[in-house]
């Protein structure tokens, strides 16, 4: 099953709401492992961001919103998107705020990501040298039942598998490290998801001007 990354064209849509009506003004966070603290942003960067990760690109599989959103909450962003159907779907993160660029995670511990979900979905670490196709390095996100949590992973072979329907990578996960391009969360069945913050250890991610 094909992978492949569209070129969207970016539209930030300050929505107030996908799900529910509001803002959100409490998190209701759990710690499921020692979290990182948020990135270091780029002082000469005013884009909208999650912890400085500008592009959060639905791509494939039916989803709303189609295009990107970034939703405004003080002086904080996050996005929401819903999986709608039980065929596969893949809601992109570029770690270089563009396609194709790349970064080099050998000497990061990993990531921390604070999000809800209504169900079991995974997150793929995708290198540039091999951005197409399912069969990624991947650990799951357990549902959290609608409510935010905040889980850590890290970058070690050992917290990372594949999916046989998916097929297995032919490369190392210690290789992917080296040239990450993206953080893609993929799921096949109907979910609703909310992301508000996702540093990663040691990473400062670059400042894209566009859009």
């Amino acid at each position: 099953m094909a992978f492949g990354c569209a070129i969207i064209v970016i539209g930030y849509l300050l929505a107030a709401s996908l799900f529910t009506t509001g803002t959100v003004s409490q998190r209701n966070t759990s710690a499921l492992g020692a979290p990182y603290p948020a990135n270091r942003l780029n002082s000469a960067c005013d884009k909208p961001s999650i912890d400085g990760l500008q592009h959060w690109i639905p791509s494939e599989g039916t989803m709303v919103p189609t295009t990107e959103t970034l939703i405004q909450d003080g002086s904080k962003w996050f996005t929401r998107v819903e999986f709608k159907g039980s065929e596969w779907h893949t809601f992109v993160v570029w770690l270089g705020n563009k396609y194709g660029g790349q970064a080099d995670l050998t000497k990061s511990a990993g990531f921390t990501v604070t999000y809800s979900s209504t169900d079991d979905f995974y997150v793929q670490l995708r290198p540039f040298s091999h951005w197409s196709g399912g069969d990624k390095w991947l650990t799951t996100l357990p549902s959290t039942g609608g409510q935010l949590q905040t889980k850590t992973i890290k970058f070690d072979a050992a917290s990372w598998t594949y999916l046989a329907e998916l097929g297995k990578p032919d490369y190392t996960f210690a290789s992917a490290l080296t040239d990450a391009s993206g953080l893609v969360f993929v799921g096949k069945t109907p979910n609703k998801l909310e992301f508000r913050a996702l540093p990663i250890d040691g990473f400062t991610p670059p400042c894209n001007p566009w859009p």
